[in-house]
């Protein structure tokens, strides 16, 4: 018989997030759960979930699961999707998430109903510096960084057209044993850029936290723009400030809630 599981449903610039607690599952469910309440015509539909635990001596603990059911140490977008729903249910201002990349700070700047605004403290990247692919078709340049998790960011004069099927086959180079999220950037002006994300076991999404913080860093370091940096992706904007901690600055709203029968 179906099992009943409460989700709720949030996004953080288009990109959504379920929200559910990690009692309701065995471990041995969390992949196909994920896979099932994810699928957008079988499913609710989202990029991932947020399997939510008690935090102990913090305010939660998520473990993310992306829309295939693979693992990712972080989604910046995510987190701030659960201090939202945190936010609501609590009426704390700063709001402490453990997450697979440590523990992240979410300080409320704004709300509006069940839409929120915060201000989250990222850490400090890893740039490894510019790297060179070869892929089927041609060689690529780009810089890797971690902000928890790998992102490789390529600078474009525009975005060509097809660029997907590229991102997906960086995404999966052996050069990344655990693949990595893929962004493309367009230098607007000294504080602006424009990005595209294809992310690991999601593949193209609205936006992303982590990527947007990871382009502004790459784009920083190599001296295209100075903090802090406008990131704007087809979800809409959000603002990096990079000096030795990350800050990711950005909306969450809170859609809906319900149950899904397993």
């Amino acid at each position: 018989m179906p099992k009943p599981v409460p989700f709720v449903k949030a996004t953080a610039c288009g990109n959504d997030f379920l929200l559910i607690e990690r009692k309701h599952a065995r471990d041995a469910d969390l992949m196909s759960w994920t896979r099932k309440i994810c699928d957008r015509h079988c499913g609710v539909g989202a990029d991932g979930v947020e399997w939510l635990s008690p935090g102990g001596e913090v305010d939660v603990a998520i473990h993310l699961l992306n829309a295939d059911g693979s693992e990712a140490e972080i989604s910046g977008n995510g987190t701030r999707c659960v201090a939202a729903w945190l936010a609501d249910k609590t009426n704390k201002r700063e709001l402490k998430i453990r997450t697979g990349a440590g523990l992240k700070t979410c300080t409320l700047i704004s709300q509006a109903g069940k839409s929120f605004e915060f201000r989250t403290a990222m850490g400090k990247p890893e740039v490894a510096g510019e790297i060179s692919l070869r892929l089927m078709k041609r060689e690529v340049s780009g810089i890797a960084i971690s902000m928890g998790n790998p992102h490789f960011v390529m600078f474009v004069d525009d975005f060509p057209k097809g660029w997907q099927a590229e991102a997906a086959e960086i995404g999966v180079h052996a050069h990344f044993p655990q693949g990595t999220n893929v962004e493309l950037v367009k230098v607007i002006g000294f504080n602006s850029i424009n990005i595209r994300i294809f992310e690991r076991g999601a593949g193209e999404t609205e936006s992303s936290g982590t990527g947007s913080c990871a382009s502004a860093v790459a784009s920083i370091h190599s001296k295209r723009v100075k903090s802090p940096v406008k990131v704007v992706s087809p979800g809409g904007p959000q603002t990096v400030e990079w000096e030795d901690e990350v800050f990711l600055t950005g909306p969450a709203q809170i859609l809906c809630g319900g149950e899904f029968y397993f």
